[in-house]
């Protein structure tokens, strides 16, 4: 069973930046698909990027030119550099990679 465990939610003011990272347990990201999702308050879940194998990147329409997907070299670790953040960034975000969910970190944008 695969594990992956997301970092670096938190507080931030409108405009502001957060990168969050999703660790996993072995290099699962060298032959699957890393994703981030989100989940606000009364809402479902979304996809909001999406880094295939072969590299292709795809993202929501509310975030493109905001945020960008990632990995590192060792395909073990999946990023998401989020910029010019709004309060409608709000939600627990969640990792997938390999059928499997990250525990989720709390993105809180306000002032």
């Amino acid at each position: 069973q695969v594990q992956l465990a997301e970092s670096g939610g938190g507080l931030v003011q409108p405009g502001g930046s957060l990168r969050l990272s999703c660790a996993a347990s072995g290099s699962i990201f060298r032959s699957n698909a890393g994703s981030w999702h989100r989940q606000a308050p009364g809402k479902q879940r979304e996809l909001v990027a999406i880094i295939y194998s072969g590299g292709t990147t795809v993202y929501a329409d509310s975030v493109k030119g905001r945020f960008t997907i990632s990995r590192d070299s060792a395909k073990r670790t999946v990023y998401l550099q989020m910029n010019s953040l709004k309060p409608e960034d709000t939600a627990v975000y969640y990792c997938r990679g390999d059928n499997s969910w990250g525990q989720g970190t709390q993105v809180t944008v306000s002032s």
